[in-house]
């Protein structure tokens, strides 16, 4: 199970320390990934003594890493709203393909977080990359239950599968992310939103197709 916040009871001074640790944290992962940062590293960037580090983090390395995953799911899951709540129009579907690639745009670096610490702690920590892959299945819920919705409401077609085109859906939005990555550019995160949202129109009845 995470440890999503250290056994003693913070302060609100505590909670926002551990909050701008785990920010700082998470930038550089994001530019070392998880191998290539260290715990001295985190508190030269911190500015925090080694002490205060345990005391927020008492599962060291490892408990730092999966607050930095939370973090990372709550900025991109947000990041979706409002439309990721919704999801049960065509046009909900056209504003959160925007919102998400503005937010990716925005980001100093390419790629997803979240994708990329699974990637990474698999072959070093099974059990956290399990953990930290339960974010990405929380996202690809709300897509699920927003083509359950469309389904209910009649927008997609009878023999319509919404779970199997949510997973097809996130899974081109996790192949575009990797592809930014690796062009560093944000064009094939758009071609593949755009080819899963063709995907999920030829799943409507044809005179829902708008």
């Amino acid at each position: 199970m995470t440890t999503a916040f250290p056994a003693t009871r913070l302060t609100g001074k505590g909670v926002a320390t551990r909050t701008r640790i785990v920010a700082a944290a998470a930038d550089l992962v994001l530019a070392r990934g998880v191998g290539g940062t260290s715990l001295d590293d985190v508190r030269a960037g911190t500015l925090t003594s080694k002490s205060q580090l345990f005391h927020y983090f008492p599962g060291g390395k490892r408990e730092l890493v999966l607050a930095i995953a939370a973090l990372q799911t709550e900025r991109v899951l947000q990041a979706q709203r409002p439309y990721l709540d919704g999801l049960d129009t065509w046009e909900s579907w056209d504003g959160w393909r925007t919102a998400l690639l503005a937010h990716y745009a925005a980001q100093p670096h390419w790629g997803c977080p979240i994708g990329t610490l699974v990637s990474e702690l698999t072959g070093t920590d099974a059990a956290a990359a399990e953990e930290v892959a339960a974010h990405l299945d929380r996202w690809r819920a709300y897509l699920s239950a927003g083509l359950r919705r469309m389904s209910e409401r009649g927008l997609l077609r009878p023999d319509a599968e919404p779970d199997r085109l949510a997973l097809a859906v996130f899974a081109s939005v996790q192949g575009g992310l990797l592809l930014n990555q690796a062009t560093r550019s944000n064009e094939p995160l758009a071609a593949a939103l755009d080819g899963a949202l063709a995907a999920l129109h030829a799943a409507a009845p044809a005179d829902s197709r708008e």
